[in-house]
């Protein structure tokens, strides 16, 4: 994602250090009944996204998922398992617990499959709302593997190409692969915009650029307390309907997860578990040659790239990932800009929990 999709531009924005961020987080967990390491995997991953600007998926979402796990929608205690497996796949059946949780565990299997088998793939069902798509792709990174990672959103906001009725997510995918000069990241939704980002438009008061939705008649959609009324824009128009469709039915419909009608918007409802459905593929470089080699190429690339002629007004050709790196660098130094809305919600929500609040 580039670093300007997921700005702050709330200039009284509060800064929050990850480390406190992190306790927050694990505490109001920890409150609401989930183990102590499965708090702790939430908290670090949600802290990561903040990290990495991705606010749409960070802290932001805590009060949800809170209301939620209340609301009995989301298995505080679950028996993540794996429920096929062969050489190179596992199907994990997670067992309606939290994303970020089922997600690590699914990750760690492909991962380890891919030590022995060179390439595993590894499907989910039964999981939840699980943050960027980048965290979960980036993990093989550690073992010099590359990482794929694509879910079923957990609410439908896009039409068919020409359709209105909302069938289809946001879809993500993303793609890390490693470099002795930092990995290249992808991380996109099929949509222009992510919905998260629309959430926290609303949320900031500010309205949402031409291009994110349109409404039943086509017509631009600004307004993003109005989102109801209208449709994400897909990326590339049918290319970007056709990518969504795909994904759905590689990480949804291939894992018996939800898809199409049978997707709950997770936004509305408290009460009803998503059958989130998630796909995971680790790479083993040294399956296909020496991982050196790999990075080398990786690396000429990535000059080639930064060096190339640009275009007038233009002062740097970005990689997928470097603007994510930078705000990485940038918030894990002066703590991560929490807006004012989202503060308040997020102090009320520590007197509800009887948790410490935050603190600048």
């Amino acid at each position: 994602m580039a670093a300007s999709d997921n700005k702050i531009t709330d200039p009284t924005a509060g800064r929050i250090h990850a480390a406190r961020l992190e306790r927050f987080v694990s505490d109001a967990f920890l409150a609401v009944g989930l183990p102590a390491q499965d708090a702790a995997t939430c908290a670090q991953l949600m802290t990561r996204a903040d990290l990495n600007g991705a606010d749409g998926h960070g802290i932001f979402r805590l009060p949800q998922y809170i209301r939620r796990i209340k609301g009995g929608a989301v298995n505080v205690k679950p028996a993540v398992r794996v429920a096929r497996e062969a050489a190179g796949m596992a199907l994990v059946d997670g067992d309606n617990g939290m994303g970020h949780v089922v997600m690590s565990f699914a990750a760690k299997k492909a991962i380890d499959k891919a030590k022995t088998a060179g390439v595993a793939w590894v499907g989910v069902n039964r999981s939840n709302h699980a943050g960027p798509a980048s965290l979960y792709a980036a993990m093989p990174l550690e073992h010099d593997m590359i990482g794929l990672y694509l879910a079923v959103g957990n609410a439908n906001h896009m039409a068919p190409w020409g359709g209105v009725d909302l069938l289809l997510s946001t879809n993500p995918i993303a793609v890390a692969a490693p470099g002795t000069e930092g990995p290249i990241v992808l991380d996109m939704a099929t949509s222009v915009a992510a919905y998260g980002k629309v959430k926290t438009a609303a949320q900031r008061g500010e309205a949402m650029p031409e291009g994110w939705m349109i409404d039943h008649q086509g017509k631009p959609l600004t307004d993003p307390k109005r989102s109801a009324e209208g449709l994400l824009v897909p990326i590339g128009g049918y290319k970007g309907y056709g990518l969504a469709l795909v994904i759905g039915l590689l990480a949804g419909s291939l894992n018996a997860a939800a898809m199409g009608s049978e997707t709950i918007d997770f936004n509305a409802d408290d009460t009803t578990p998503t059958n989130t459905g998630h796909a995971i593929v680790a790479i083993s470089i040294a399956a296909f040659g020496e991982v050196a080699d790999f990075k080398r190429r990786v690396d000429k690339l990535v000059r080639e790239i930064r060096r190339s002629r640009r275009m007038p007004g233009v002062d740097r050709v970005w990689l997928p990932g470097e603007q994510s790196r930078m705000k990485l660098e940038e918030r894990s130094r002066l703590g991560v800009p929490v807006p004012a809305a989202l503060r308040a919600g997020l102090d009320k929500l520590a007197a509800e929990l009887k948790v410490r609040p935050l603190e600048t």
